[in-house]
């Protein structure tokens, strides 16, 4: 995870131009918003990255908590929402000092990928901690076993040919094959669990769960569930 991390936390190519980024925020705060519970909901968004939609998702939830691993970008999401009485940002290490049943949403999106096995199993015990008795996780973008970097590729084209971007899709292609991105992902791999791993892990963890009908954002190829303490 640490070198992950640190890829986020720098200046890199996963976004091609700033209507990749918006489109992008779009989705993910419509996937998020279609789970929420009530007006009074208190959310957590677990490794939200820059969180561009996070205004548009405060205003629709009674609080929301960001967390973030990255320093530099939870520092600068931070500054960010600063003005925003219902929004808080804060580190991994924190969450361990809240109470039990904090949460009535946790959603995850597009994180596990990026975590060992064993660092999704103690983060997914940690929610269910965390998580209200009619609570809900939802965790989103897993990676099937075939997935592949040419569906990802192509899922991004498709969107950019969507919404206009697609000249800038092509150059941001080039340029993530020519940068760490490629490179971590060749080297460190991502984490990839078939359905019905997904929701033997999640049961481990005490979750009764199944698979969203559709995925959060614009990667139909991956999966999103659903879990619910049991």
């Amino acid at each position: 995870m640490a070198d992950w991390i640190s890829f986020f936390d720098s200046e890199n190519p996963i976004y091609v131009n700033a209507r990749h980024r918006d489109v992008h925020a779009r989705l993910v705060a419509d996937g998020i918003i279609k789970y929420l519970p009530s007006r009074n909901a208190v959310l957590l968004d677990y490794g939200c990255g820059e969180a561009r939609y996070a205004e548009r998702i405060a205003a629709e939830v009674g609080r929301l908590v960001l967390c973030e691993a990255a320093p530099h970008v939870r520092d600068r999401l931070a500054a960010r929402v600063a003005g925003n009485e219902k929004i808080s940002v804060r580190a991994p290490s924190e969450l361990a000092d809240l109470p039990d049943a904090s949460f009535d949403l946790i959603v995850m999106h597009s994180v596990a990928q990026y975590l060992t096995p064993q660092e999704s199993d103690a983060l997914f015990l940690q929610f269910r901690r965390l998580l209200r008795p009619d609570g809900c996780f939802v965790l989103g973008d897993i990676v099937r076993p075939q997935g592949s970097a040419l569906a990802d590729a192509m899922a991004l084209l498709r969107l950019g040919a969507a919404n206009g971007f697609f000249g800038a899709a092509l150059l941001g292609l080039m340029r993530m094959l020519a940068s760490d991105y490629w490179r971590l992902r060749q080297r460190a791999g991502l984490t990839r669990y078939g359905e019905a791993a997904m929701l033997q892990k999640l049961g481990r963890a005490g979750f009764s769960p199944q698979r969203a009908p559709d995925n959060i954002g614009h990667i139909q190829s991956r999966l999103t569930f659903i879990a619910r303490p049991r």
